[in-house]
């Protein structure tokens, strides 16, 4: 999008794909210390009986939107950590384009999910574990790299083995009728 677009439609321009450098009252947290954040959601997921992902978006330095799986207690497949956290910053915000925002996931981000970042125009997506089965950002195929007028800035590999691990470890619990939930919670394997 050029500035010149920007202004005709009345929403700030932040810089290429990017926003403001702000931090949060006094101290600037780091990549790895958001997706702790969603590291902690995606626990409470697999303590659920979920597929523990997690996720946060980040508004100016505040967190402004958390999800976590909630596909299986829903019944509902649209209840992904991302678009639990989306539409949570879209009320917080009162806006629907998040061009300012910060996007963080334990998980690589599936084609649905891909799909409602773009629409949101998150600004910047930041995920753990890689998904080789679903994966919308380089593990099957990266939407952010294909013709969309708009493509976050992409980064992953943020704290991949402790967000692989949470993964592996509910997986191998999970094989072994250990967690909770996991006798009514329909997964069988390990595909996400």
């Amino acid at each position: 999008m050029y500035r010149s677009d920007c202004k005709k439609r009345r929403f700030a321009y932040s810089g290429v794909r990017g926003f403001p450098n702000r931090q949060e009252k006094g101290k600037k947290m780091d990549r790895e210390e958001y997706m702790r954040a969603a590291l902690a959601l995606a626990q409470r997921a697999g303590q659920e009986g979920e597929v523990p992902v997690g996720c946060v978006i980040v508004c100016g330095g505040e967190i402004v939107g958390r999800g976590w799986n909630r596909r299986e207690q829903t019944q509902n497949a649209l209840e992904h950590a991302e678009m639990m956290a989306l539409a949570e910053a879209c009320r917080t915000l009162g806006r629907w384009r998040l061009s300012d925002c910060r996007l963080f996931v334990t998980l690589e981000p599936c084609p649905m999910c891909a799909g409602a970042i773009l629409n949101a125009r998150v600004g910047e997506v930041c995920y753990g574990a890689s998904d080789p089965e679903y994966g919308a950002c380089g593990g099957v195929i990266n939407l952010f790299e294909e013709a969309f007028r708009h493509r976050p800035r992409l980064y992953g590999g943020v704290l991949a083995q402790d967000c692989a691990a949470l993964l592996r470890n509910f997986f191998e619990d999970l094989r072994a009728g250990g967690k909770k939930g996991a006798e009514n919670s329909g997964i069988t394997d390990g595909r996400l």
